[in-house]
């Protein structure tokens, strides 16, 4: 809870520019509740169920090197510092979830979307998790799983 305090603070002196932006995270923190911990977050499993149904967009929020050295196929990646100048890019129709190796990036992301009005959540176990779940006969069923919801 400290860390995300600390991260809170940290953005509105850098991220928030104008009154009106920062009269909104003033009010996001203000309503900050136990529920709101709890919706800003999902774990790898139901994030990777998400992703076969098609009502979420995961976005790797590492840098280009990072996804150069090993990538999640399935997901768009638009690094932590591109994200303000690539909006565009974000449906606004399906949940977003942001996502890093551990979390840290990954909860940035999902605050400054949230600011801007996308409907987001981060992964709480992280990208590693995700890789170490995707192996083997999850790796199958999870890919049979896209594809068959593609069509």
């Amino acid at each position: 809870m400290k860390k995300l305090i600390v991260l809170l603070l940290l953005l509105s002196g850098f991220v928030m520019g104008n009154a009106s932006e920062q009269k909104q995270l003033d009010q996001y923190i203000e309503n900050f509740d136990l529920t709101e911990v709890a919706n800003m977050k999902i774990s790898s499993v139901e994030m990777l169920n998400m992703i076969e149904e098609g009502s979420a967009v995961l976005i790797d929020i590492r840098f280009k090197e990072e996804v150069q050295s090993w990538s999640i196929p399935f997901a768009k990646n638009i690094p932590l510092n591109e994200l303000p100048n690539r909006l565009n890019e974000l449906p606004k129709d399906k949940l977003i979830i942001t996502a890093c190796p551990h979390n840290d990036r990954a909860n940035i992301a999902r605050l400054y979307l949230t600011m801007k009005g996308y409907k987001a959540k981060y992964v709480n176990d992280g990208l590693l998790n995700v890789v170490n779940y995707l192996k083997g006969a999850n790796a199958v069923e999870f890919i049979d799983e896209v594809n068959k919801n593609k069509k």
